[in-house]
This record gives structure tokens, sequence and C-alpha cells, in this order.
């Protein structure tokens, strides 16, 4: 360092000259330099969600939480435990200390959940192990609206605009907010089922039953192999009226004396709004690799903006995190 120094001060054009070298090195890298408000970071803290729709929050602590707390507390090295039950969901925090392997803490906690899964109620969904992760903050939204029914809006930002947003390079996820989807819907009349003496658990086990596609085995001809598969699924929603979901001495009740299907849509759990109107909204987040924000290429594919790709009739507003 001390020869260094020693050149600098005999030779002042060499240290001025290597100075200017360095500044203008710097200056483009600069230009080059990935921005991200959220560095890659991996924190050792694990999530276990899992979801009992209908369930309410005493439930869901004495039923899910408490017991996933039981499993994953026998863990080495966690730091934080802690809890949330609402109705419906339990969510499970678990914050290890630093020099904890965040890949294996993840399994250690996966495996500890898989023992007590079976001790789950029936109606409760699997349970969803996650790594926190801190490139989950939304890169891009997309707002959807058009003077059409919520079905087909959705229809249209699920099979055209989010598979094609899917399909650019470095997105990771999009969901949809406010949508509706399409569903086929029973409705039953407590007075007619109290009059056939059919009760709700029987029409949901008839249609659940009568409306299933399953293998039928293989057929062997000669050289050649047949498979064989029984068509039980029901193409037609007014079908659905046919079925036969009980019986009252001879004569077969069929949902059409209890009640009806309907080709219509879910229900609406999320909502979101265009300028005061309803919208769907589409949420992009990047792949966790992708280090760079980049959200403004998210809305174009080989070139041709997303907004000239949807059919006429349809409006489409951009907006973005305000660190992109």
């Amino acid at each position: 360092m001390q020869k260094l120094a020693e050149i600098c001060v005999r030779r002042p054009v060499f240290a001025t000259m290597l100075i200017l070298s360095l500044t203008v090195v710097g200056l483009f890298s600069y230009n080059s330099l990935g921005v991200d408000l959220f560095p890659k970071i991996d924190l050792p803290t694990i999530t276990v969600t899992v979801v009992n729709p209908g369930a309410s929050p005493q439930e869901i602590e004495t039923e899910i939480t408490d017991k996933i707390e039981g499993a994953v507390n026998t863990i080495s090295a966690i730091d934080e435990l802690r809890s949330t039950s609402v109705e419906g969901v339990s969510q499970v925090f678990i914050t290890f200390l630093l020099e904890k392997n965040p890949d294996i803490a993840a399994q250690e906690v996966r495996n500890k959940v898989d023992l007590i899964v079976n001790d789950l109620p029936v109606t409760a969904e699997q349970p969803i192990v996650q790594k926190l992760d801190t490139d989950a903050a939304p890169v891009v939204r997309i707002a959807v609206s058009a003077p059409r029914s919520p079905r087909e809006v959705t229809f249209v930002a699920d099979k055209q605009i989010k598979q094609q947003i899917e399909s650019i390079n470095g997105v990771g996820e999009v969901t949809i907010i406010g949508g509706r989807k399409r569903e086929i819907q029973v409705w039953v009349d407590p007075d007619k089922l109290r009059a056939f003496n059919v009760t709700v658990a029987q029409v949901a086990d008839a249609v659940r039953a009568q409306n299933l596609e399953v293998p039928g085995g293989r057929i062997d001809e000669g050289q050649r192999e047949l498979t064989v598969r029984t068509m039980g699924r029901i193409v037609q929603p007014s079908e659905f009226n046919d079925l036969v979901v009980g019986s009252r001495g001879a004569y077969s009740v069929k949902l059409s004396d209890v009640g009806y299907a309907e080709d219509g849509a879910e229900e609406q759990r999320t909502e979101a709004r265009l300028n005061g109107q309803p919208a769907r909204l589409m949420v992009g987040v990047r792949k966790t690799s992708d280090g760079k924000l980049d959200g403004h290429a998210w809305v174009e594919v080989d070139g041709v903006p997303i907004s000239e790709r949807v059919i006429s009739g349809y409006s489409i507003s951009l907006s973005y995190p305000p660190e992109i």
C-alpha cells in the first residue's frame, strides 16, 4: 500500500488516469445495475396453512392449530412459534435461528406435519408448507373489465390474458382477484326434501357418485390391448335434474323432484373495481430466481401488447408498484 502511494506521488498523471478509469467503469456499471426493493434473502421462517371451510375460530384452534403446533414444536433451533386462527383458516408461523438452513427447516416442518395429517378434520384441506419469500410482492397488476357477465369476463381473463402472461420468461405466478368461474349449482327445497324423506347429504352423495368417470380395466383383443373407461361424467347441466337422489317405496326420487340444477357462477369471495366499476384484477409475481424488477416486460408477448390480443369490448388497465 505504501509503494502504491509513492508511485501516485511521483507520477500524478498516472494517479489521475487510474481514478478516472475507475470512475468511468463505475458509471457504466451503474446503468446496468439491477434494482430491487426487496433483495433476495433466505429467511428461516416457515408457514403452515390449513383451510377448513366453514369452521369457527374455536374449532380451528383446537382441531388444527394446536395439533400442528404440538407436532412442529419438537424441531430444533426454533426461535419463535406463533399462530393465527380465523374462520376457516389456520396459519402457524415457525421462525428458526439465522444459522438454520431454510430448505432443511422447511423439510423438517413438512415431515412433522405429515405425521398428523390423519388427525386433522376430514373436511380440512391438505396442509400447505411454505418458506417466507420476500420476492412474493406483486410486480404488476392488470385490471380487466367489460360490460358483460362476471363469469364471461373471468373466462377471458383466465383463458386468454393469464395464460399469455404466464408464458413470459420470469413470470412466477398470476392470480385473479374478483373472479367468478363457472359452477354447476344444485338448489334444493327444504319442504320437498322433508316430503320425500331425503336429506341434503343424500343429494350431495348422489350427485358425487353419479357424476364420476372411472377406469374400467382393459380388454385383450389378440395383439391389441384396449383401455376401458366408465363414461359417467355429466355433460349437460340439465342432465343433473334426472339424477336419482333417493327412493320412496317403488318411486325413484329425482333431483327435479326436490330442486333443480343451474349452470351458474361460483360465489364471489373477493372483489376488485376499476374506476368504481366491477373488474377482474390479475396480480403478477415474478419467479424467485429473477432478481431484477422488470414488470413492464410482462405486458407484452412476442412484442405484441396484451391489450391488442384481447377481443374488442374489454378494457385493460395496468399499474405497477412504486419501486419499478
